[in-house]
Parts: structure tokens; C-alpha cells; sequence
């Protein structure tokens, strides 16, 4: 979190999905952030604005030395070799905005500038305030915001320098749980950190806060129990060759019995996958923006009396249809109750959010739904907005 802990409150769901729009527009001052829960605790990874002086020691004194990654012995990574080989490409971002600020990590991942950061990171300075990051070498630059994406929570900042070492992409596709990866990052301000362990789980859906109330969701993350901690949010997770498989981006934490969260690692991670983020990446770098296809359609979880009355487990009531819409299309109606979503249960609206996330316009969606008690399956094609 950025320089509190705030109290744990049960996720916000996003609004449902109407007419295509634009991105959301940047918000306004920044709020405290929430912490959404899953079966514990999940938390963002901003830290507050400590620890610069040991960090700044800690990353140039670890930078130092040039070898190629080995793929360690099976159950670890040569975390030496991973750790002179990345970290000089890993940045601490630090973000001052009218409402305080806090710190996080990013990395260059372009040798004329670009960095990948979270959205989350950076979002206490889009509204006039002021980014910067201190490289490995103890060189503080300014730096820009090139354009973000708090659906995804993913943004990309540039910095006025060349020739910059930077991290290769990976292939999150190839990740299998098990396999040791190093995690890189400045928690709690401290600039070089480095953590290790393994890829714990795949596939997790964990929606996390986002801009205005919305959530933002981390779609088939990767679990990790390498130890994580405030201020490693936008940190690389990477395999053993160095190569980034990962933005880690949140933690869970289990509440004490007043309910409060201590904030630090307990062993579970969660890391955007690099194959999912750089498809982000690479459009915020092309267009400043971030274009989703889209259902056309407006809905909202169905109350349990109302699933009771219609003698479904749940679903999504679908309350408007976008006349000519992936949805319209498809003969999804007013009145309908959504119950799956490509093979998923439809119980929160985050079902369709992720849908989008990870599906390409042009790709057909089956979507069950309940019309009149009768239970039906539907083929949406989804679309681009109209721009």
C-alpha cells in the first residue's frame, strides 16, 4: 500500500459493460486503496516512499557484473547469476501526486526508455502530479506516463535515455507449476531486492482495486511463493535464463482477528502474465490506449430471491441490449439471466471482464443463459468498439 494500511473491505464490482466506450478516463484525486478479498486477503503492492538511501546501495552494488543465466539445478534458480543479469534493468518508480504518493517497481524493457509498470504504481500522479525512477546505477530520471490500462492494471512510462539494458520477454505459455523463478523489486523502497521460489499455481482470476471503484483483474495469473512485499508491485517475475514471465503485481495477506492485514508476504503472489502483458504493453506503445472487444450488453448479479424465484444458482440479469451488438447478434435479450460464460460460471460481472481480457475480436464466446425458464446457449462473436 502506498504509506497506510487500509481496513480490508470486500471487493467493489465493476460497472457491467454497456455501449463500447473508450478507456476509462484518468481519475481524479487519489483514494485510499481497498483491499479485495478472495479466500484471504488480497492486497496491491505499492510501497511507501522508504528505504532509498540502502536501495539505492543495495541495486548498485548487486547490479554489478555481466554473466549469462544458467537454469539452476531443477528446483532453484542460480539466483546470483539471474540477479547480475536483471537487475540492472530494474527500476523504483516513485509517484507524487496532490494526495501523497508511494513507491513501486518497474522495467526497462526497451533500450530507448520504455519501462512496464503497474497501473496501480502510478495512478497517485496522473492527475498533475510526478513520476520518476531510480535506475540501478543510483541515477534518478524523470520520467513520463506514455499511457496505462487500469483494466489491467498495466502502464508504461518513458524515460529520456538509450542504450539502456533492458529484460527479454518470456513466454509465460511455457510456465508449469513447479518450475523455480526470482523475483526482482524494491519492497518497501529498497531498490535490488531479490527473492526466489517457485510458480505455485496458474490460471488464478483475482480482482484487485482499481480506478474508480471498478476493479481491475489479473486474468490466469501466476502464483508464486517468492516473497513479495509492498513496493515490489510492477517488479519482474523471471525464470531462470532472466527472462520475464511475469509482472508482480499483488499479494494476499490473512487478516489478525480485528480484521486488520499485516501488509506482508505469506507466501502468495500473484504475477500478470508476460504473454497477456506485453500484447498491452505493445499497444500502449503504439496508440497510448488500450482497445478491448466487447459483448454489448449492460448487466448486474441477480440477487439470490431472484435466482430462488427463477430456480437458478445465480447469474447475471441482462437489463439492456446494444441494438446491433456482439449480444443482439447473438439473440441475447433484455430479461435474460446469464449463467456461463465461456465454461465459467457467471456469478460476478468479473466473468465478462476477464472474457474480454483474454479473448481476440472475431473469436466466438458460448454463453448460457435462462429465458422464461428454459435454458439456452448462445455463440457471441466479439467485436471492437466502434472507434
Amino acid at each position: 500500500m502506498a504509506d497506510s494500511q487500509p481496513a480490508p473491505e470486500s471487493p467493489t464490482p465493476p460497472a457491467p459493460p454497456a455501449a463500447p466506450t473508450s478507456p476509462p478516463s484518468p481519475p481524479g484525486r487519489r483514494r485510499p486503496w481497498p483491499i479485495a478479498l478472495i479466500a484471504v486477503v488480497v492486497g496491491l503492492i505499492v510501497g511507501g516512499a522508504l528505504g532509498w538511501g540502502a536501495g539505492r546501495i543495495g541495486a548498485s552494488n548487486a547490479a554489478s557484473g555481466t554473466s549469462t543465466p544458467a537454469p539452476g539445478n531443477g528446483n532453484t534458480c542460480d539466483a546470483i547469476t539471474v540477479s547480475n543479469d536483471v537487475l540492472p534493468a530494474v527500476v523504483t518508480v516513485s509517484a507524487i501526486g496532490q494526495s501523497g504518493g508511494g513507491t513501486g517497481t518497474g522495467e526497462i524493457i526497451r533500450s530507448d526508455g520504455y519501462i512496464v509498470t503497474n497501473n496501480h504504481v502510478i495512478s497517485a500522479a496522473v492527475d498533475g502530479g510526478t513520476l520518476s525512477v531510480l535506475l540501478s546505477s543510483g541515477v534518478q530520471a524523470p520520467a513520463d506516463l506514455v499511457g496505462r490500462d487500469p483494466r489491467s492494471d498495466l502502464a508504461v512510462l518513458k524515460i529520456d535515455k538509450t542504450s539502456l539494458p533492458t529484460v527479454p520477454w518470456g513466454h509465460s505459455s511455457a510456465v508449469v507449476v513447479g518450475q523455480p523463478v526470482v523475483a526482482l523489486g524494491a519492497p518497501l523502497g529498497l531498490s535490488g531486492t531479490v527473492t526466489s521460489g517457485i510458480v505455485s499455481a496458474l490460471g488464478r482470476t483475482v480482482p484487485v482495486p482499481g480506478d474508480n471503484g471498478q476493479n481491475a483483474i489479473l486474468a490466469n495469473a501466476i502464483q508464486t511463493d517468492a516473497s513479495i512485499n509492498p513496493g515490489n508491485s510492477g517488479g519482474a517475475l523471471v525464470d531462470c535464463k532472466g527472462a520475464l514471465i511475469g509482472i508482480n503485481s499483488a499479494i494476499a495477506t490473512v487478516p489478525n482477528s480485528a480484521g486488520q492485514t499485516g501488509g506482508g508476504s505469506v507466501g502468495i503472489g500473484f504475477a500478470i502474465p508476460a504473454d497477456f502483458a506485453q500484447a498491452i504493453v505493445d499497444q500502449i506503445i503504439a496508440t497510448g490506449k488500450v482497445t478491448y472487444p466487447y459483448f454489448g450488453i449492460s448487466v448486474a448479479p441477480l440477487p439470490p430471491a431472484a435466482a430462488q424465484e427463477l430456480k437458478v444458482p445465480g447469474g447475471l440479469y441482462v437489463f439492456s441490449v446494444v441494438e446491433g451488438g456482439p449480444a443482439a447478434q447473438a439473440g441475447l435479450k433484455e430479461g435474460d439471466v446469464i449463467t456461463e460464460v465461456n465454461g465459467h460460471p457467471a456469478t460476478s460481472v468479473d466473468v465478462l471482464t476477464q472474457t474480454v481480457m483474454t479473448t481476440k475480436a472475431g473469436q466466438t464466446v458460448p454463453v448460457t443463459y435462462v429465458r422464461d425458464g428454459q435454458t439456452h446457449t448462445a455463440q457471441v462473436t466479439l467485436q471492437n468498439p466502434a472507434s
